[in-house]
Parts: structure tokens; C-alpha cells; sequence
């Protein structure tokens, strides 16, 4: 069986993608790649088909990610099926998330899964920024990832 992931944002060539490459690799690090599957998507359809944004591709290939395979789509209603975990980079998305589900289901912000985050911390949205925010993105991204990891494991019993 596979668990299947789906990270949230806006437009999907920001922060979900980030989280996506992101949590991918540190999954393989921990002997889940091949029994964890994360993808990403946005609520807005706005960037559809688009490349990740530039400066994400940028900050994710200095640190030594490759995002370059990724394509944005718009997360649907009828994909809460799919998934074992659907997570929001923010408020405002996990908002739009819960007005979408067909059913109650559970979705969570990702960096709940950070034990150092207060309460209700969110990813901010870097894309009106400059690359600083791209990095701190990336920062928060990984100490989510972590945890992430460990809740899967422990769902998945191992």
C-alpha cells in the first residue's frame, strides 16, 4: 500500500512545490521514497501547467533540489479521495480546503508538523518578495518535512 501526500498552496509554483521536492527527498532519506507518494497542488488556477517559479527553481538547485519536472495544477473537490494527508501551507488555503471537501475530512497546515512552530504557523507566500523569502520558505519547508517524515512512519508502522 502507498501513502499518498498532497501539499497545498495558492498557485502551486511556490511553497507547495518547494514542500513537495523537499519532503520527497527527505522521505527517501528516511527509506519511505518507495512507499510514500507527495505531490503538490494549488487552490487558484492562475498558474495551471506553469514551471515552478524561477526563484524557487533557484533556491532548491543551491541547496541541491531539482524542481525542474514540476508542472502547477488546481487541487479539485473530488481529490480528497486520493490522498492520506492533504496539507495547507496557510490559513487561507487550509480555509479553502475545508470549503471544497465533499465530506469531513481531515487537513492539517504543514507545519503543524514542526514541533519548534507556534500554534497555527504558516508558510508565508514569498512571491511578491525577494529571494530572502524563497530561503526562508525553504527553511521552514524542511523543519516541516522532518516531522512529516515521523508522522508518516508511524502511520505506516515503521
Amino acid at each position: 500500500m502507498t501513502y499518498r501526500v498532497c501539499l497545498v498552496c495558492m498557485g502551486n509554483i511556490c511553497r507547495s512545490p518547494m514542500a513537495e521536492v523537499v519532503l520527497r527527498r527527505t522521505l527517501a532519506e528516511r527509506g519511505l521514497g518507495d512507499r510514500v507518494t507527495v505531490e503538490s497542488a494549488g487552490t487558484g488556477r492562475w498558474h495551471v501547467g506553469d514551471l515552478m517559479d524561477e526563484r524557487a527553481l533557484d533556491i532548491l538547485a543551491r541547496h541541491g533540489y531539482d524542481g525542474s519536472s514540476h508542472r502547477a495544477r488546481q487541487f479539485a473537490g473530488d481529490w480528497f479521495a486520493r490522498y492520506d494527508l492533504v496539507l495547507a501551507m496557510d490559513r487561507d488555503n487550509l480555509s479553502n480546503l475545508r470549503r471544497m471537501a465533499p465530506y469531513e475530512v481531515e487537513v492539517r497546515l504543514f507545519r503543524s508538523f514542526d514541533p519548534s512552530a507556534p500554534e497555527g504557523a504558516e508558510v508565508p507566500d514569498p512571491y511578491y518578495g525577494g529571494p530572502e523569502g524563497f530561503e526562508d520558505v525553504l527553511a521552514l519547508v524542511k523543519a516541516a518535512s522532518e516531522g512529516v517524515a515521523k508522522h508518516i512512519a508511524d502511520e505506516i508502522g515503521r
